[in-house]
């Protein structure tokens, strides 16, 4: 199964390409007017530290030189590889010229929102 999905906030939207690999899964997202890979993340689902019923997740995560996609990539491996107990790759690329803080946050909002539709999508299918 793969499919693409995007935000639609109307400011610094991102869009991500899914792909299922057997259980796994494999997330590209990109945004901007230059898409490119910044940051890989690979996460595992584990059993939590505080409460081994809750499963949680690690990540390792590859930033190339001079980017900063990898909290997003490390944090959407995570949410995904927690909540589908799966093992979750993400590379993230994404670049607008001059993003202020405020731009930032709106794009970090945007990656969580792309995080849910994610999830609903694969809940519905």
């Amino acid at each position: 199964m793969t499919f693409v999905l995007k935000t639609s906030e109307g400011a610094y939207d991102l869009e991500a390409s899914v792909e299922r690999i057997g259980a796994d899964l494999l997330v590209a997202i990109r945004g901007g007017e230059k898409p490119h890979i910044g940051a890989v993340a690979v996460a595992q689902p584990r059993p939590s530290l505080k409460d081994a019923q809750i499963t949680s997740a690690t990540a390792s995560v590859f930033c190339l030189l001079g980017h900063k996609e990898d909290e997003m990539a490390k944090a959407t491996s995570e949410v995904l590889a927690a909540a589908l107990n799966t093992t979750v790759v993400v590379t993230a690329g994404i670049h607008w010229d001059r993003l202020t803080p405020a731009g930032i946050q709106t794009v970090v909002s945007n990656s969580e929102i792309l995080i849910d539709l994610i999830l609903d999508r694969l809940a519905s299918c």
